[in-house]
């Protein structure tokens, strides 16, 4: 799907959508069905439909394991 730098990630968690920026507080939340979208580091806005799944954030690092 994506692997890079993205300025902003939001996604539709169980307790509601939220953003991520940078230096966000270490989280990780479950997933439900609806769009991940990003922006890269070059600006350009991208979106993912998914089935749910999980987000963890720790030191600037985003992992987002989820089902298509």
């Amino acid at each position: 799907m994506f692997e890079g730098e993205a300025t902003s990630v939001t996604v539709p968690s169980k307790m509601g959508p939220f953003t991520l920026l940078e230096h966000h507080a270490a989280i990780v939340a479950i997933l439900e069905a609806g769009k991940v979208s990003l922006t890269d580091a070059k600006g350009e806005h991208q979106e993912f439909a998914i089935k749910g799944g999980f987000t963890e954030n720790h030191d600037n690092h985003l992992t987002i394991c989820v089902e298509l």
